[in-house]
């Protein structure tokens, strides 16, 4: 096309992340040995390497107001159109006022999952990126994510909820409660509340029957949580709301937009159920700062250390409660809740008492791949 390959031409791009791994799915431009390195940088450098007459300088710079003093008015009066690619809407909305108040044209895009948007913004002719904003997305309720999911939404909510409750947030309450626990038990006796209950509860399964200490403790925590979630819990399901249970009405329970569940039978030779031991034990042990072993990339190995994992016969339970309310919301505190805060406390001291004063846990941030 010739674009910024004039004399007088010029291409200027600026991104202040660096490349990583979950990034070369899909941005075409990187390669494995540039993981680490500066994305402008390398995105420039492949650019030049197509066209050698492509006049491109890579920056390091995050778009935003304080930075003006790269991006001065000097830059935006010379510019003759912007492109954005950008993550996050703030920084869209300020290449948008910028571009408005300089008066050039702007090619606003982005993408979300499958999704895509673009739009171009004229001076004049058409409304600026900033004059209309799409309506706030809704979150899916907690009730049918959590027990009766009925489209892939709700199954992708639940599965980020569990990865950042186990793999993020909990390590990094560990790791609160280590580093301060005076601190930490005050904070969660002011707040003696149920949150402050599920937090103290989460902490305490982690470093008491929840830790791990090899991989094999690692395959044996995947494989419990594969009967948890895609058996127990289902079997407790059907227990506490049969095929033929009736609402107050008299209606069906189990009508649309419910589905009546079916627990799995955990196979090691179904390639998924095994895909599924071999991520989560991966992701435990990185939180543990455990080494994982060449035996995950054999199926056969795998599989025959999940065989030496005992997985306990499922017992329902008559006093369960399961939420079927879409609008319930959490409770306040209690003065139960405030009494079992302080017992759970007590074992959770016992518990630190047990670790060196160097333990502490790798929390794992949620990558988009």
């Amino acid at each position: 096309m010739g674009v910024s390959c004039g004399s007088q031409g010029k291409l200027t791009i600026t991104d202040d992340d660096v490349i990583e791994k979950s990034n070369l799915s899909r941005q075409f431009l990187f390669h494995d040995w540039n993981i680490g390195q500066a994305k402008s940088t390398i995105a420039a450098s492949a650019a030049a390497s197509i066209n050698s007459q492509l006049k491109i300088e890579a920056l390091q710079n995050r778009v935003g107001p304080e930075i003006e003093s790269v991006f001065n008015d000097a830059f935006w009066e010379n510019l003759t159109v912007a492109i954005n690619a950008l993550d996050n809407v703030d920084a869209r909305l300020y290449v948008d006022q910028r571009c408005l108040y300089f008066q050039k044209p702007l090619l606003e895009s982005g993408t979300l999952g499958a999704k895509c948007n673009t739009q171009m913004v004229i001076p004049y002719p058409t409304e600026n990126y900033g004059a209309s904003r799409d309506p706030p997305e809704k979150q899916a309720p907690m009730c049918p994510v959590h027990s009766f999911p009925h489209n892939i939404d709700h199954c992708l909510t639940w599965a980020r909820s569990e990865f950042e409750g186990l793999l993020e947030k909990t390590p990094a309450e560990v790791n609160a409660c280590l580093s301060n626990p005076v601190e930490y038990a005050t904070s969660m006796r002011n707040a003696a509340d149920a949150q402050a209950k599920d937090n103290l509860e989460r902490i305490l399964k982690c470093l008491d029957r929840g830790k791990c200490e090899t991989f094999q403790d690692c395959v044996t925590w995947a494989r419990l949580r594969f009967e948890d979630y895609f058996v127990n819990r289902i079997k407790q399901l059907k227990f506490t709301f049969p095929e033929d249970a009736a609402t107050s009405t008299g209606a069906p329970f189990w009508s649309a937009p419910k589905r009546f569940p079916h627990p799995l039978q955990f196979s090691a030779v179904d390639p998924s159920h095994l895909q599924f031991i071999m991520a989560a034990s991966i992701l435990r042990a990185e939180t543990f700062d455990i080494p994982v072993p060449d035996l995950v990339k054999n199926p056969k190995m795998l599989a025959e250390a999940v065989g030496k994992v005992i997985v306990p016969d499922f017992q329902p339970k008559e006093d369960v409660k399961i939420a079927t309310d879409e609008k319930a919301t959490r409770s306040a505190g209690s003065v139960d809740d405030v009494a079992v805060i302080n017992q759970l406390l007590l074992k959770l001291e016992l518990c630190r008492n047990n670790l060196s004063s160097e333990f502490r846990m790798k929390p794992i941030q949620f990558e988009k791949g």
